[in-house]
């Protein structure tokens, strides 16, 4: 989809006045990636997405101010749907559905002031992108800068393993007024940390979350960026890279493992699934034994070291079943409640799922007081905003899946795995705002491959 303004170029051709450069630099979408670590550090964090949109909004206006045609992403008005539906669904803010803690709508602004804007901010690094030429930001590059994030993702797997309690006060911590930085949701956004400490398979053990704040993001990412690590190193024609890819790939294997993350292990069946099963149909039917081999030392490895115990436990020990299992439950009945827009939110709990008077705690801090909608987008979707959110969004990408299906490069079946695997992830992952963000960057890479056609792209 292309926008035009009509007589723009008209008016242009008779001005007397310099006309405005209308390129995009490449800064504030590689300047997020690159230095997503420095961001983490100072504090901004997820914080870096909604700054960045600024100087992104004001080029792309300045560029259809100049008269260039600005493009609009396939399948725009699906996604425009569903941000119609998040800001209508603010008109049930001031609902207490049943078993819920009863709040004055005021109280829960804040919360859907920072997904709505994140919403938008990554709206814009999506339409941003997308008019990224291959001499402003190329593809290829995209593609080693989404790489080189799995690579500061399995660093910070490993920082979690071996320094668990490691954290800090960031200096965008120290600026804010000790009340304001007291609060566990601005802790979640400007104070780093290594890893969560919980208790899953019997002690409080540590499960990786740098750079990205929670467990449940680090390992929803590490499965959105495995796949371009490997695109970018395949595409160097330097050995060294390449080996330095398989080591990558192989040690990312021990932080997987210990975060003890189900959803990270099922999201990389998934991928690798999808991949086989794309490479098959295209006649390539060396990947078949690729994956058995890649299988057999993945077996090898967890019988001979003891990460094959640590994955025993985990699935000998669901405690997090049965409280998913009743957000699930609370997010349907919600849903059937307020079918069309939701409650414009999340809600928590009275008490835990086995009493209402059991509630979160200084001493116990997970015993109850559940967030209903924090366990999976999909679950979020439904209860926040209703039946029209949940199918604008899942066309948008579903959309998506089926306009590009038939990309065959590298490029296209990493993006699309991406996606893919985020459909799984919405079962038990929030999306909100780095999931959401590596999606977009994906479906970028898609939508450039298919009007810049694949040359670069292989």
């Amino acid at each position: 989809m292309t926008l035009v303004v009509p007589g723009a170029t008209q008016r242009a051709a008779h001005s007397t006045a310099p006309a405005r450069p209308t390129w995009l630099p490449a800064w504030p979408v590689a300047g997020i990636l690159a230095f997503y670590p420095l961001w983490w550090a100072l504090g901004l964090g997820v914080l870096i997405f909604p700054i960045m949109a600024v100087p992104m909004l004001v080029l792309l206006v300045r560029r259809r101010a100049a008269g260039r045609a600005l493009r609009l992403p396939p399948g725009a008005g699906w996604w425009a749907l569903f941000l119609a539906a998040v800001v209508i669904s603010i008109a049930a803010l001031g609902a207490d559905p049943a078993g819920t803690v009863v709040e004055h709508a005021s109280a829960r602004v804040l919360a859907v002031a920072y997904r709505l804007a994140m919403y938008l901010s990554l709206s814009v690094l999506l339409v941003y992108t997308g008019n990224l030429t291959e001499s402003e930001l190329s593809r290829r590059r995209l593609v080693k800068l989404l790489g080189w994030l799995f690579v500061v993702t399995v660093a910070g797997g490993l920082l979690g393993m071996v320094a668990g309690r490691f954290e800090f006060t960031s200096p965008v911590e120290w600026l804010l007024p000790s009340n304001v930085r007291s609060k566990g949701f601005v802790q979640s956004l400007v104070h780093p940390y290594a890893a969560q400490l919980m208790d899953l398979v019997g002690g409080e053990k540590p499960r990786p979350a740098a750079p990205w704040g929670y467990t449940n993001t680090w390992g929803n990412n590490f499965c959105l960026l495995m796949g371009w690590a490997v695109v970018a190193a395949w595409a160097s024609r330097r050995t060294g890279i390449k080996i330095l890819a398989l080591l990558c790939l192989a040690v990312s294997i021990v932080p997987a493992v210990v975060s003890l993350n189900r959803g990270l292990w099922i999201g990389v069946g998934v991928i690798v699934v999808y991949v086989a099963a794309r490479y098959v149909l295209m006649g390539r039917l060396w990947i078949i034994g690729a994956v058995a081999l890649a299988g057999a030392g993945l077996v090898v490895a967890l019988i001979a070291t003891p990460l094959g115990d640590v994955v025993n436990a985990r699935l000998d020990n669901g405690k997090s079943n049965g409280v998913r299992s009743f957000l699930i439950e609370r997010a349907l009945d919600g849903f059937a409640e307020s079918p069309v827009i939701g409650y414009g939110s999340t809600r928590n709990t009275i008490g835990g799922r086995n009493s209402i008077t059991v509630g979160e705690s200084a001493g116990c801090e997970r015993c109850g007081n559940f967030t209903v909608g924090g366990n999976g987008q999909l679950w979020q979707l439904l209860y926040a905003h209703g039946a029209v959110g949940t199918i604008a969004y899942l066309g948008f990408f579903g959309y998506g899946l089926w306009r590009f299906r038939r990309d065959r490069t590298p490029i296209g079946v990493a993006a699309s795995a991406a996606i893919v695997s985020s459909f799984s992830a919405m079962l038990w992952y929030n999306a909100i705002p780095t999931p959401l963000a590596f999606m977009f960057l994906a479906y970028a890479l898609l939508w450039r491959n298919e009007f810049e056609g694949d040359a670069h792209a292989r």
